[in-house]
């Protein structure tokens, strides 16, 4: 158990998310790179894949949910990728006023090629991994993130 007056990265959960948090900045920094000449940022792709993944069945704040992110910061990008004419919005029979977004055909080609120039970068990220291993360290991940979900996530509140 870390103690208040113990060195700030010797908890192994401080190196964890330090670690966690450098990698996140790496995607981020070279997910922007790859999909700029797309017309898009990493904050945009990640919205848009979250649209693509949920097939028409999300409204902005499962999106949000989905991804672990504040609605109004979905619902920001959302209106940018819509003003950019790649997704729009379709009734929501479950919600008369949360509108479900979807994917134009436009946004489904840039979806589609953004996927593409990742494939050759996400066989290269874990080229000669084990895949057991990388099984392992997902599932320890989700693991960590539901138990900071479930035990403190009204103290961020």
């Amino acid at each position: 158990m870390m103690q208040a007056n113990d060195a700030p990265f010797d908890h192994p959960a401080n190196a964890l998310v330090l670690e966690v948090f450098r990698l996140n900045g790496a995607l981020i920094r070279f997910g922007d790179a790859l999909v700029k000449p797309l017309g898009l940022t990493s904050a945009r792709w990640q919205v848009l894949g979250s649209v693509a993944h949920g097939r028409g069945t999300f409204s902005v704040a499962r999106l949000a949910d989905n991804m672990g992110l504040a609605r109004q910061s979905v619902q920001r990008i959302v209106d940018e990728l819509a003003e950019a004419g790649l997704v729009g919005f379709a009734p929501n029979p479950a919600h008369k006023r949360a509108k479900l977004v979807v994917l134009t055909p436009r946004g489904e080609r840039v979806f589609k090629q953004a996927s593409e120039v990742w494939a050759p970068v996400a066989d290269a990220m874990i080229a000669g991994a084990d895949p057991r291993q990388l099984r392992k360290t997902r599932d320890a991940l989700i693991a960590l993130r539901e138990r900071l979900d479930e035990q403190f996530c009204d103290r961020s509140s």
